[in-house]
C-alpha cells in the first residue's frame, strides 16, 4: 500500500453520470488524469461531492475501481466509506481498500440522542475491520453531528490509523490551531468547505486542503506560498470560491465539465441541475477571473489575469 504523507491537496472530485444518469466510466478516468498532471498529492472519491449516498453498492465498486485505474499509481486515492450503520461503512471501508484505495475517509452519523461513546465506537469499529489509513472527517454541516475537541483528540490518541483529520467544524482556523496544539503525536489536517476560510486555516497550522473547489492547482500553489502570499492567492480567487461553494453540486459539476475533466455536469435525481441564472453568472465569473486564459489547461495564480 502506497505511504501517504497527508499533505498538499487531495481534490474530492465529484461523480461524473451520463446523461441518463449511468455512472461515466470514461469521465472517471479522464478526471484523476488531469488530477494528476495538475500536480495534486492524492484524490478523494465518494464524499459528499460524490454524491455518495445515492450510489448503489455494484456503482460504487464500479467507480473506485475506475479511479484506481486511472490514478495508476501516481498519486493515492482517498476513498469515502461513510454510512448510517457501523456494520455497513466497516463493509465500505474493507470493499474500497480491497480495490485499490490508498486510504478511506469516515464521518460520525447523527443519531436521535447524541452520544461521544457511540461516536467512538463507531470510529473504532471501522478501524478494527481494517488496517488502512482513516481520514477521520468532522463536518458537522453535513453529518449534523458535533464533535467536541476532546473527542476528537482522544480517538486519534487511541486510533493508531487515523492519519489525517478532515476539519470542518466551524470557526474553522481556531479549530485548526486548537487541534495542532492538542495532538499527542503528529497528525496531518487538510480542511474543507470549498476552501473559503482556506488562508486563513493556513496560516493556523493547516497542512493542505481535501475539498471540491475545481481548481485544485490554487490550492496547491496557496500551500506551497508563504502567509502573505497565499493570502494574495485566495483573495485573487475568493469570488468564484464562494460562488462555487453553494449548496449543492450543480455550479462545481459545471466547471469540472467546461474544464474538460467530466463530459458531462449531471447530477442525480433528486438533486437540482443548473439553472439558468446560476449559468449566467458563472459565464460572467469565470470571464473576470480567467479573461482570455484557457481554464482547461493548468492553471497558475497569478497570471490567470494577464
Amino acid at each position: 500500500m502506497m505511504a501517504i504523507s497527508f499533505r498538499g491537496v487531495f481534490p474530492i472530485l465529484p461523480t461524473p453520470f451520463l446523461p441518463d444518469e449511468s455512472i461515466d466510466v470514461a469521465s472517471c478516468g479522464t478526471m484523476v488524469r488531469r488530477m494528476v498532471e495538475f500536480g495534486v498529492d492524492g484524490v478523494t472519491i465518494l464524499g459528499v461531492l460524490g454524491e455518495a449516498n445515492r450510489l448503489t453498492d455494484s456503482e460504487r465498486a464500479e467507480v473506485i475501481e475506475a479511479c484506481v485505474e486511472a490514478a495508476a499509481g501516481n498519486v493515492p486515492v482517498v476513498v469515502g466509506a461513510s454510512h448510517s450503520g457501523t456494520k455497513a461503512s466497516c463493509e465500505l471501508a474493507k470493499g474500497a481498500i480491497v480495490k485499490g484505495a490508498g486510504a478511506v475517509m469516515v464521518t460520525p452519523h447523527a443519531e436521535a440522542v447524541p452520544s461521544d461513546d457511540k461516536v467512538r465506537g463507531h470510529i473504532c469499529a471501522i478501524a478494527d475491520a481494517t488496517d488502512a489509513p482513516i481520514v477521520l472527517q468532522d463536518h458537522p454541516g453535513s453529518t449534523g453531528v458535533h464533535m467536541p475537541l476532546d473527542l476528537v483528540l482522544s480517538m486519534v490518541a487511541e486510533v493508531p490509523t487515523i492519519a489525517c483529520i478532515k476539519q470542518e467544524a466551524l470557526p474553522s482556523p481556531p479549530r485548526v490551531a486548537a487541534l495542532k496544539a492538542k495532538l499527542d503525536r503528529p497528525t496531518p489536517i487538510l480542511t474543507g468547505l470549498g476552501a473559503l476560510y482556506g488562508a486563513f486555516e493556513l496560516a493556523a497550522g493547516a497542512d493542505g486542503f481535501m475539498t471540491g473547489f475545481a481548481f485544485p492547482e490554487v490550492l496547491a500553489a496557496m500551500v506551497e506560498a508563504d502567509a502573505d502570499e497565499a493570502f494574495n492567492i485566495h483573495h485573487q480567487y475568493l469570488p468564484l470560491i464562494v460562488f462555487e461553494g453553494q449548496p449543492g453540486v450543480a455550479i462545481r459539476k459545471e466547471i469540472f465539465r467546461r474544464r474538460g475533466l467530466i463530459a458531462y455536469n449531471t447530477v442525480r435525481a433528486p438533486g437540482a441541475g443548473l439553472s439558468q441564472t446560476a449559468a449566467e453568472q458563472l459565464d460572467h465569473l469565470l470571464t473576470q477571473t480567467f479573461t482570455t486564459t484557457d481554464i482547461q489547461q493548468r492553471i497558475t495564480p497569478g497570471t490567470a489575469n494577464r
